[in-house]
């Protein structure tokens, strides 16, 4: 309950319950699962693709990349904004981040052979452990818990940002890029803190089944935990490459 005791108006009870009367149907759990199953589908149908054109030679890798990459950015904006379209938007999301990450990881794989199957490894392997954590007690999402995730993932955010506006001037953060010891042991805190993030996303779904959050929100749920496996496998698969460098 105490997920969507914010101050954000789209948050609070009152709006869950309204808008589930208002069409008869609430959110579920295996609901959930079904639609999050079936974004995994798409954007690894599109990864493959993506990947496909880089072992083919295709000029239009940086294309698919780049437009996947800008495209889903600015698709999980809207969706934010505008939970209620997350039904139709959400599968557009999970189709550009398919591309941008098959492009990315043929990259990697080309220069690290076999280092995108440990990413996907060790992502999926993460999902299960964190899941199986939240399910048995040993992790809870209590209010501390959150506030401190959220302070951390909003701290790296930051500094991912401030890293980017510093590259356009060509000067670049070591511990992001960097190889060295400091780099690697920052490269864990964040798969760490991604880690973290999922207990976060498996209480908004549980959380939102039990108050009877309106069905749309399955769609927006699963676009939430796919964002968070998404940033996982890419902060493992730069972990990975720091530690093929060394």
């Amino acid at each position: 309950m105490a997920l969507f005791q914010s101050n954000n108006p789209v948050l609070k009870e009152s709006i869950f319950n309204k808008a589930a009367h208002a069409d008869g149907t609430t959110m579920t759990i295996r609901g959930t699962v079904n639609k999050m199953s079936f974004l995994l589908i798409m954007l690894m149908a599109a990864a493959v693709f993506s990947y496909g054109q880089f072992l083919k030679g295709s000029s239009n890798v940086l294309p698919l990349v780049f437009g996947g990459a800008i495209g889903g950015f600015i698709l999980a904006l809207v969706i934010i904004f505008k939970k209620e379209w997350s039904g139709y938007l959400a599968p557009a999301y999970a189709l550009a981040e398919g591309l941008f990450l098959g492009g990315i990881s043929a990259m990697f794989n080309a220069n690290y052979q076999g280092i995108v199957l440990q990413a996907v490894g060790l992502t999926f392997g993460t999902f299960i452990a964190m899941l199986v954590l939240y399910r048995t007690g040993v992790i809870r999402a209590t209010e501390r818990f959150k506030s401190i995730v959220m302070t951390a993932t909003l701290g790296i955010g930051i500094f991912y940002l401030i890293a980017f506006v510093l590259r356009l001037f060509h000067i670049d953060m070591p511990l992001i890029h960097s190889s060295g010891t400091f780099g690697i042991v920052f490269s864990l805190i964040v798969v760490a803190i991604a880690a973290l993030n999922l207990i976060l996303d498996f209480d908004m779904i549980e959380q939102g089944a039990a108050m009877g959050a309106p069905k749309y929100f399955e769609w927006y749920a699963s676009f939430g935990l796919l964002v968070t496996l998404i940033w996982l496998y890419l902060e493992i698969l730069r972990l990975l490459s720091k530690l093929n460098r060394r």
